[in-house]
């Protein structure tokens, strides 16, 4: 029998999924000059707000970076994209700092070029870096607002990525930036909860900042209600898949689950694990330390895969991991990857962290210690061996997905752009709205009032 929550859920995706979402008057025909330091549409959240946004009737001029496979130029419907020859490579602080200034140069020329010629309500930053929002001065200068969308808190991010100190010179510099960053903002975006109270620390004011999440878009990532688990416990040899996607970093742990799975091995010698990005020197280091665990038939690199194709890889697969070490990014990050598994009914493995807690609790994910290889194998065993259990677990996971779906989520933003750009209605976009208020007070009036609403 069905579980209703699952149902309702199952139900409020697949009609979110074909049919448009109600159409914010006070954004239509406006004009949006975004920015990102990452390609498109390989990003998914510029690629998301982007749909969210085109979906209300506004026009959407995009910079971002060229991958060499799309062209530079390139105008579809509503979406104009300009695509900058500029290699995103991974290096030290110097290196990371010319390409960043490179790139802020070319966008805050083109961003004031084309204020001559056309006029934007709202500039669309995303981190990283911080600094990006100066290429928002020429249009803000002519009255458009501004959006800094922190993608991840950057401080943060450098300490776990460069081994730096909190009090170190470059933190304290790059935390300097941030604050600077958010006061040249109208309003601030970020990913989750534990975010946004950094940032209202030590940058701003809570008020100021929402939180939309990296929830991934239904029309990709369709519904799949959670199922009991097809394995049998009995069945030692039968086979057990685990599957990581996404980057190949150290700080994602990739390591930590080879250790896992090379503990694991012998209670359940059927387990597989599937590896999907592009590959890094560190998959070379963690595929040599597989090999020499005879981990080579037990480890699979399938390489890098598109959105699109992700799906059919997570269906193949009994149960999606999020290895992660501890440290001050991972403490507070809430990956995107758990959404993905759950959206298609996959129970999940993940660490034990406030940005993970503050949505998900003990019934509905798979918890481990992160950083701890055996912690991570008792999660895994506990997996194989409890097929009932996992299948109620992602259940009860894809409870919490339904409270943060992208249907939701792209509401949520599209209601703090609106309000943003509110104060700039037309005269005939205002008249509308009255009108709108006056039915919708007329209506509440001939009928009693209700206990709630749809949350949608």
């Amino acid at each position: 029998m069905a579980n209703p929550a699952t149902t309702q859920l199952r139900e409020t995706l697949r009609n979110g999924r074909h049919s448009a979402p109600s159409c914010d008057e006070r954004l239509r025909g406006k004009r949006v000059g975004m920015v990102t330091f990452s390609h498109y549409p390989g990003d998914p959240r510029p690629r998301r707000a982007i749909d969210a946004l085109v979906s209300q009737g506004m026009r959407v001029d995009l910079i971002c970076l060229e991958d060499g496979k799309t062209p530079r130029r390139e105008i579809s419907g509503s979406i104009d994209v300009l695509r900058i020859p500029l290699k995103n490579r991974r290096g030290g602080k110097l290196a990371y700092a010319y390409q960043y200034s490179v790139f802020i140069l070319i966008s805050s020329l083109i961003f004031a070029w084309r204020t001559l010629t056309r006029r934007y309500d709202l500039i669309y930053v995303h981190n990283m870096p911080d600094i990006l929002v100066v290429s928002a001065f020429a249009p803000k200068l002519f009255g458009a607002k501004v959006i800094l969308d922190l993608h991840d808190p950057m401080p943060e991010l450098m300490t776990t990525i460069f081994g730096l100190k909190k009090e170190s010179f470059g933190v304290r510099l790059i935390s300097w930036i941030e604050k600077w960053s958010i006061a040249r903002a109208d309003a601030v975006l970020t990913v989750n909860l534990q975010c946004k109270k950094i940032f209202a620390a030590r940058s701003c004011s809570a008020e100021k900042i929402g939180v939309v999440m990296n929830s991934p878009d239904e029309k990709i990532f369709p519904f799949r209600e959670a199922r009991p688990a097809t394995h049998s416990k009995e069945d030692r040899d039968g086979s057990f898949v685990i599957m990581y996607h996404g980057s190949i970093v150290e700080r994602n742990g990739l390591d930590l689950a080879v250790e896992a799975l090379s503990r694991v091995k012998e209670a359940v010698p059927g387990a597989e694990l599937r590896v999907y990005g592009p590959r890094t020197p560190f998959l070379e280091r963690v595929m040599e330390n597989a090999r020499s665990k005879s981990l080579d038939e037990s480890i699979r690199y399938l390489g890098p895969r598109r959105l699109e194709d992700l799906v059919r890889e997570i269906e193949g697969c009994d149960a999606g991991v999020i290895p992660n070490h501890r440290n001050s990014f991972t403490e507070i990050n809430t990956p995107t990857r758990i959404f993905e598994y759950l959206s298609l009914g996959k129970p999940v493995i993940a660490p034990r962290t406030p940005g993970i807690q503050d949505y998900f609790n003990e019934e509905s994910l798979l918890f481990f210690e992160p950083g701890d290889p055996e912690s991570l194998a008792r999660s895994m065993e506990y997996a194989f061996r409890q097929p009932a259990q996992l299948g109620e677990i992602a259940r009860r996971g894809q409870e919490v997905y339904g409270e943060h779906n992208w249907i939701n989520e792209r509401q949520q933003l599209i209601g703090i752009v609106g309000n943003l750009l509110g104060k700039q209605l037309t005269g005939d976009q205002s008249a509308k709205q009255v009108d709108t208020r006056r039915i919708q007070v007329s209506q509440s009036k001939a009928r009693p009032a209700d206990s709630g609403g749809d949350h949608v």
